[in-house]
């Protein structure tokens, strides 16, 4: 079998899991994308209520900010034979009592991710977005620290925060990211994607 027909029925099989299915206030709806030749993949947290209802990742406003720090548009991102997005916790897994949406399920990326980037072999930039991402993969850390030093996680790994509204406050207090981060960080995305003509 192929690398793409073992990349779908393993979709299909992830897509029917129902292993959390007691701790999701909405029900389990794995959310992915993703591809055998992607070669940018999107590593962030958990889907939230608006792409738990759609069934596609990014798609509210975080996307539109994420859209515009990456510079590519909706065609590019949703292009899985180019861009892959394969978040912590593939279910959207509630809210905090106190607000937010509680953490991704500890049980879902030890069950799935390592099984689905075995079939990813073209990968050439995982953007981290987000704490919880970087500490699977980087392990403890600091998230402002991380992403101000992203030099030093280059060329495999980008550590970003997540683009939800509250980042706009911290991009206030960091004026570095816009400055610094945000053109490497196109440059980057482009390399990746062979898109190194394209404007920024």
């Amino acid at each position: 079998m192929s690398d793409a027909g073992k990349l779908d029925r393993l979709v299909a099989e992830v897509r029917a899991c129902r292993h959390c299915a007691a701790h999701l206030p909405l029900g389990p709806r794995p959310i992915l994308h993703v591809s055998p030749t992607a070669r940018l993949l999107i590593a962030s947290q958990a889907p939230g209520t608006k792409v738990h209802e759609k069934g596609i990742s990014f798609w509210d406003q975080s996307g539109e900010r994420l859209r515009g720090w990456l510079g590519i548009g909706r065609e590019i991102f949703y292009d899985t034979s180019r861009v892959a997005i394969l978040p912590m916790g593939l279910c959207y897994p509630g809210r905090l009592p106190q607000g937010g949406d509680r953490p991704p399920r500890p049980e879902c990326a030890p069950l799935w991710r390592d099984r689905v980037l075995r079939l990813m072999p073209d990968i050439r930039l995982t953007l981290l977005i987000g704490t919880y991402a970087q500490n699977h993969v980087l392990g403890p850390g600091a998230m402002t620290a991380r992403v101000e030093n992203f030099r030093h996680y280059l060329p495999r790994t980008f550590p970003l925060p997540h683009p939800s509204w509250r980042t706009g406050v911290w991009e206030s207090r960091n004026p570095w990211f816009r400055e610094i981060v945000l053109p490497a960080l196109q440059a980057e995305v482009r390399c990746a994607l062979d898109m190194t003509g394209a404007p920024p």
